[in-house]
């Protein structure tokens, strides 16, 4: 699998704190890099989802495991 430029654990976050830090983390990054976001929020699935699509981003990988969720985000601009 695709090894991330960046890494934000979020375990143990609930909404908005997720979706709130997974946004200052992609607008820190540049153009290209990989974002992995870690969350077991039950909200954090479509939040994220949604804040991702909202920035054009794109997600090139997703899991869940029960309530976890790992989300790979690349920076598109």
């Amino acid at each position: 699998m695709l090894k991330p430029d960046r890494v934000l654990d979020c375990v143990g976050l609930y909404c908005p704190e997720p979706v709130f830090r997974t946004r200052l983390a992609l607008d820190e990054m540049e153009v290209g890099e990989v974002l992995e976001v870690t969350a077991d929020d039950p909200a954090a699935e479509e939040d994220i989802k949604r804040v991702v699509e909202g920035l054009r981003q794109e997600i090139i990988g997703f899991e869940k495991d029960g309530e976890r969720v790992r989300f790979l985000i690349q920076k598109g601009k």
